[in-house]
């Protein structure tokens, strides 16, 4: 079977497979999204990993559709769809595809994992292309462009390369090695003495401290099973950020709605005598963060790497900071168990 690509816009006018994204018209949906129709024997922890799913169990009905879209680019989103299409090679690398759809979401991997450097090395080629020949993730409203007709562009671009990149991925080097270089030095900063982690794992937080600003592939590596992480950098800089494992639908683990953060930021401002103010995204934002504002972040901004967007000094010790958001969790997650499948109702009831 032969699949192609087609533009969103284009969902309803063929029998069309939707990927990491939810549309009216589709014969099948691959997505992790929150309450997403993926049938349940394809759910899993990313779009991609649904995909190839499916590709293991070519009886699963609208799989014989012969056209794939998707509502927006990004790497879980593009894999799905390339596996989609190239499914003899999608399942010959499956391990390492369903690696690079989780660091490009998630953003975790394991760096003892022998496949881990390549996955890297493919993540760091599609975001470095994708910079170069078109703009940032969620760059395009500031190009008054809308992100399903926008990203036609780069699945049509990346679709006939990214094989032989797969193959071989220092075809690519020249486009991959200056982030790759900048995360695996951070990875190895963060492995030195003056970095900690701590884990409080009836809460799902993890308190990473470390000596300087770092890329979220090394910051968030360490913290794969825990959903919010607290980023206590030297100089007094914090921020804490719930992960996009808890906008999706996680299919491997329960985990714990997200609590509204307005009584944390309103406790934090008490104690703050900087003159900066703490403020939070809202929960229903792919990933919240809270931190002490200055001019607001743009999506993009927000999206991209904490050593690449300023982070203020607060007066409050890293102590302190630490005690008061555990205690917020601890306190709002009494009574509270894990699950799968919140719905958004659920999740915004649990905050109240």
């Amino acid at each position: 079977m032969n699949r192609y690509f087609v533009p969103f816009a284009q969902l309803r006018q063929q029998p069309t497979i939707v990927v990491d994204s939810v549309g009216l018209g589709a014969v099948l949906t691959l997505a992790h999204w929150r309450a997403a129709p993926t049938p349940e024997p394809l759910r899993d922890d990313t779009s991609a990993g649904s995909a190839l799913r499916a590709l293991r169990q070519p009886e699963t009905p609208g799989l014989e559709a012969t056209a794939v879209t998707a509502n927006h680019f990004d790497i879980d989103g593009f894999i799905g769809v390339w596996s989609l299409l190239n499914p003899a090679l999608a399942l010959q690398h499956e391990e390492l595809l369903r690696m690079v759809a989780v660091l490009g979401d998630f953003r975790e991997i394991d760096w003892a994992h022998p496949l881990a450097d390549t996955a890297l090395q493919l993540v760091c080629w599609l975001n470095a292309e994708e910079k170069a020949r078109f703009y940032e993730p969620f760059g395009a409203p500031i190009r008054r462009r809308r992100e399903d007709e926008a990203s036609a562009e780069k699945f049509e671009w990346f679709l006939p390369r990214f094989a032989e990149i797969l193959q071989n991925p220092d075809a690519g080097r020249a486009a991959w090695q200056p982030e790759y270089d900048r995360v695996k030095a951070a990875v190895s900063q963060l492995r030195e003495p003056q970095t900690q982690l701590r884990r409080y794992l009836e809460i799902g937080l993890a308190v990473v401290e470390a000596p300087d600003f770092v890329p979220y592939y090394a910051l968030f590596g360490p913290t794969a099973g825990s959903d919010i992480v607290l980023s206590l950098y030297a100089g007094h800089h914090y921020e804490l950020e719930y992960k996009y494992t808890t906008w999706i639908d996680l299919d491997s683990r329960p985990t714990l709605p997200r609590l509204e953060l307005a009584p944390l930021v309103e406790r934090l401002n008490a104690l703050e005598t900087s003159g900066q103010i703490w403020a939070a995204d809202g929960i229903t934002d792919t990933g919240p963060l809270l931190r002490l504002t200055g001019k607001k972040l743009t999506k993009a901004e927000r999206y991209a790497d904490p050593d690449g967007r300023p982070i203020h000094a607060s007066s409050i010790a890293p102590e302190v900071m630490e005690r008061e958001v555990v205690a917020f969790f601890r306190a709002g997650y009494a009574g509270i168990q894990p699950k799968k499948y919140w719905t958004w109702a659920e999740v915004k009831a649990a905050g109240q």
